[in-house]
């Protein structure tokens, strides 16, 4: 058990068992359903722990860059790369760091595909189905005028020569039914092109690890599919799914501060510098030991160090009244939490742990004011 008050404040905290427990459960549907499983890393990219990964998951995602050389060199691997525009300068080198390159547009397919092609990379284009049920507009590349993906009438009969795949992704922490809904959207439009093809990359979003998500019907849909198209190789993506109710930000109480009745507990810790999605999505994560306001009992917003008037989330209410120096622990802040995190205000940037299988606490990462001014000119 996880002692809370032995943790440096903040702190995201890794749990090594419960890690483990997804990359199981990952590695399970990859075996069974015959489909390829890689870890993207704009949701994870957690090098230090990419020893236990490789244990489970070979492979990895990149949308950028410095995500293709990160894949290189600490996943051991080359990436599947993906992103929404490649700069000339950069290509070349995300070319030689890519075992797999989609392209956005038509138009970057053929400025680039056959330099890709001269390094052995296998490309593909990413298509638009045109059908999401991602509720939330910040998160749906379907939604009319994306920029992300080529429609089917941009396409004309056959394919351009050198193509070797197709990648969508559509999905945000979706359930297999979902999935089983876009692939009748991706066939009803593109499906007679999928008979000339290599491979699908089916993108992320697959939640596969969250508590009722059914994986039997995930691996019967995608060896469905498999048997319709025996032609291609089938590939998933997802990143929330590998971190997903992994680990903690520890943060603590330095201040409690009251206005019109309502109670405030300032936090080391920020919303928008270190839980983004909080905001973005927006949602209420939970907390250790809370839950959501209770009549008569001690209630309080939670309040971020940044300076921005919107850095808060609330309300929650606790046993009893908080204190300056007491823990809170907010839950399942790995996944996306960790690499969306930004240096604004120059506030302290949370410390990076894990806790480890033999139930020992290991600090990977501490955080200083070179970090910050290094950031800057």
């Amino acid at each position: 058990m996880l002692d809370y008050s032995q943790i440096p404040s903040p702190c995201y905290v890794i749990d090594e068992l419960l890690f483990r427990r997804n990359l199981e459960l990952i590695r399970s549907v990859k075996e069974r359903s015959g489909a390829d499983i890689i870890l993207a890393f704009k949701a994870f990219a957690l090098w230090r722990t990419f020893n236990i990964v490789r244990e489970y998951i070979p492979y990895s995602t990149a949308s950028s860059l410095s995500e293709a050389c990160l894949a290189y060199e600490e996943m051991g691997s080359k990436a599947h790369t993906y992103a929404p525009v490649y700069k000339e300068e950069e290509f070349d080198t995300i070319a030689n760091y890519s075992s797999h390159i989609t392209f956005n547009s038509l138009s970057q397919f053929e400025r680039y595909y056959q330099k890709a092609k001269s390094k052995g990379v296998s490309c593909g284009l990413r298509i638009n189905p045109e059908y999401s049920d991602v509720e939330t507009l910040l998160y749906n590349p379907c939604e009319i005028g994306s920029r992300l993906g080529v429609t089917s009438d941009l396409l004309g009969d056959s394919l351009p020569e050198g193509l070797d795949g197709f990648h969508f992704h559509t999905l945000c922490e979706s359930n297999s039914y979902d999935l089983e809904k876009t692939l009748v959207a991706v066939e009803s439009r593109f499906g007679k092109y999928l008979p000339s093809l290599k491979w699908l990359n089916m993108g992320g979003g697959h939640l596969m690890t969250k508590d009722g998500y059914d994986v039997n019907h995930l691996i019967e849909l995608l060896k469905q599919f498999k048997n319709k198209y025996p032609n291609l190789r089938l590939i998933l993506e997802p990143g929330s799914a590998f971190a997903w109710r992994t680990g903690v930000l520890v943060s603590t109480v330095q201040d409690i501060v009251e206005n019109h009745g309502i109670k405030t507990a300032m936090l080391d810790v920020s919303f928008a510098c270190h839980m983004p999605d909080c905001l973005e999505m927006p949602y209420k994560p939970s907390i250790v030991g809370a839950t959501d306001a209770v009549d008569g009992k001690p209630t309080y917003r939670m309040g971020g160090n940044s300076c921005l008037s919107g850095d808060y989330i609330g309300d929650w209410s606790f046993d009893k009244e908080l204190s300056v120096g007491d823990k809170i622990v907010f839950e399942d802040m790995i996944h996306y939490t960790i690499v969306k995190t930004t240096m604004f205000n120059g506030v302290s940037h949370p410390s990076i742990g894990l806790f480890t299988a033999d139930n020992k606490f290991v600090l990977l990462k501490t955080f200083c004011y070179d970090d910050y001014k290094n950031r800057m000119s």
